[in-house]
């Protein structure tokens, strides 16, 4: 392993009003190549180390019911991540509150306890500089040189592990979580390299998706949802093809719908994105399947609208392999944005985008 140079250790800023209690909130810090950072001394983590080091650092409260994996995107610094999550997870409480008839499968407890994934993506505001984290990302994810799908696969079956299985004790213990995954941009791409390569663990129950799955793959992630995320449209006919499922099920540790938002006012991965791949980002046009595979046909890609945060989604809406959500409507920024749309995501929307994904987990739902 290259020899690294020491990290700064960001200091963590006051949690403004309204926020989250500071004990609803972890991170973990990967290095250039996608090595686990530890928080105390800003040095990788040895590698025989990472299963303590996990144990150590992701202890989430006995009263969580749903643990929450959040890895940020482009021009994000280690504050700004934590207050991104913070800012996401005060959304979803003020939605739950206002609507709770919304989510039944959340009424008895919904106590959310997140993981922030923090990685280095800072840059110039310009297509330059979207180049250059956007090789930054692969790098960090590629066979063979990049660290952090196993880093990340790692912590996720640490987690999986951890939390047992939520279909037999839902709500009552920490052996009772759900997990879901939430990524922006290229933290996207982390999150779906990762969950591919995700250890191995003992079988889960189907909880409140039909997608079923393969019999030597058992389920880890509840949900996985990327918002605006920078990979190509094509993305999961290539670069992610293990995350399709078989004709068996899936082959990944996937038990409910992979989720993308996309909006037509997202000018990184719209314009910027055609420029550097020749084709548009997932985040500007939706993900596509460009040829049929095993268990899954082009046309089983699900498309719907972002909704308005007073109107339920079907269960139907949301339960199939993949999931495209235009929220060209909401995600609009401005003009003089040069970015357009790609981090106007902090919406009430949002908020209950994820909320349903959570309740419609919940086994007994619709």
């Amino acid at each position: 392993m290259s020899t690294r140079r020491p990290h700064r250790v960001a200091t963590r800023r006051p949690v403004r009003p309204g926020a989250p209690a500071p004990d609803t909130l972890t991170t973990v810090d990967l290095d250039e190549e996608g090595w686990l950072l530890s928080a105390a001394t800003g040095r990788p983590v040895r590698a025989d180390r990472l299963t303590r080091y996990l144990a150590e650092r992701l202890v989430p409260p006995a009263r969580a019911t749903d643990i929450i994996v959040y890895v940020h995107g482009w021009r994000t610094g280690p504050d700004s991540a934590v207050r991104s999550a913070q800012r996401l997870l005060a959304l979803m409480d003020r939605q739950r509150t206002a609507r709770a008839a919304l989510y039944p499968g959340l009424r008895e407890r919904y106590v959310p306890w997140t993981v922030v994934v923090r990685w280095p993506s800072s840059s110039l505001i310009t297509p330059g500089g979207y180049g250059k984290i956007r090789k930054r990302a692969h790098a960090m994810s590629a066979p063979g040189s990049g660290y952090a799908p196993h880093v990340l696969g790692h912590l996720l079956g640490y987690l999986h592990t951890e939390r047992g299985d939520p279909a037999d004790r839902t709500l009552r213990t920490r052996g009772g979580q759900y997990l879901h995954l939430v990524g922006h941009s290229f933290g996207g791409r982390f999150l779906c390299e990762a969950v591919g390569r995700a250890a191995d663990t003992e079988k889960g129950g189907t909880l409140g998706w039909s997608t079923t799955a393969h019999p030597s793959r058992p389920f880890t992630v509840d949900t996985l949802t990327v918002l605006q995320m920078a990979a190509p449209t094509e993305a999961f006919t290539s670069l992610f093809e293990r995350l399709r499922p078989g004709p068996l099920g899936h082959t990944s540790p996937v038990g409910g719908p992979l989720v993308f938002t996309h909006s037509r006012h997202d000018r990184a991965t719209g314009f910027w994105h055609l420029v550097r791949e020749r084709k548009p980002g997932i985040g500007h046009s939706g993900m596509r399947l460009t040829r049929a595979g095993a268990g899954l046909a082009p046309n089983d890609v699900w498309t719907t609208r972002l909704l308005r945060a007073d109107t339920p989604y079907p269960h139907t809406s949301l339960d199939h392999a993949f999931v495209n959500i235009d929220a060209s409507w909401r995600y609009r920024s401005t003009r003089i944005n040069p970015v357009g749309a790609h981090s106007d995501f902090y919406h009430p929307e949002t908020a209950h985008l994820l909320l349903s994904l959570a309740d419609h987990s919940r086994p007994g739902r619709p």
